[in-house]
């Protein structure tokens, strides 16, 4: 059987636990080769033993998204390698403290907007000449409900996600008429996590989706046939019906 990202370079980050993990697996599933990137070399080594089982390759880097110039070292190593990023999937993020705004020490705050935002715009700095050397170049990035929603307490964090919301989406209006670029944005929601264990400590993590569940849409939405540019749409929403075109 054909999968359906065979020959396909696939760029993951906070690749070796939780969403980024099952989203690996499912990309690998498909044949696509994965630039995984995380910070613990243990850890990638363990994911890259879990590609080669379902068939497919990786390439390992550790690296720490607060280091820049790595990211950029990155790029010019995929640029000189492959000559195209595919699939670009911006999951990684820290949670910080949940607390009143004013409680959050600066240091904590800057941490916040170096991983949740900074790093992802330059991924996009890097890679956005990559994905535009694909012939379907595909971008998604993980962001969370509380952008919304002004939570009390979640400050630090909300602020971090409605920053990328709005980053990502002045993105792809950027690249909507001139190429084949699609970049869009994902809210898994409740999903078991450890980021959601340390969010909401009493919770059961038995009533939550796992990662491997919500791994799927992530697939759909990097496929080449998927044409939304510049929407937020919402796993728990998609459960329940809506983005029928989506159907899995």
């Amino acid at each position: 059987m054909t999968r359906q990202l065979e020959g396909k370079i696939a760029l993951v980050t906070g690749a070796t636990r939780g969403i980024g993990a099952a989203v690996v697996q499912a990309l690998a599933s498909e044949g696509a080769h994965i630039i995984m990137v995380g910070r613990t070399t243990g850890a990638l080594e363990d994911m890259d033993d879990a590609v080669r089982e379902l068939g497919s390759t990786s390439t390992l880097v550790p690296l720490d998204l607060m280091d820049y110039d790595g990211i950029d070292r990155l790029g010019h190593h995929v640029a000189t390698t492959w000559g195209k990023l595919d699939i670009l999937v911006g999951n990684a993020g820290i949670l910080g403290p949940i607390s009143p705004i004013g409680h959050i020490p600066p240091k904590e705050w800057d941490k916040l907007m170096a991983v949740n935002v900074t790093a992802n715009y330059r991924l996009i700095r890097s890679f956005d000449p990559l994905l535009r050397a694909s012939d379907a170049g595909r971008a998604v990035f993980v962001t969370s409900s509380v952008a919304e929603n002004a939570r009390a307490y979640w400050g630090g964090y909300a602020t971090t996600k409605a920053a990328l919301n709005c980053m990502v989406k002045t993105y792809a209006n950027e690249i909507a008429n001139t190429t084949n670029v699609k970049a869009n944005i994902i809210v898994p929601g409740a999903i078991r996590t450890s980021m959601r264990a340390a969010a909401v400590p009493g919770e059961n993590p038995n009533t939550l989706d796992t990662p491997k569940q919500i791994a799927p849409l992530f697939v759909k939405m990097l496929l080449p046939e998927f044409q939304e540019n510049g929407v937020i749409i919402s796993y728990q929403d998609y459960k329940k019906g809506s983005y029928k075109n989506l159907s899995l």
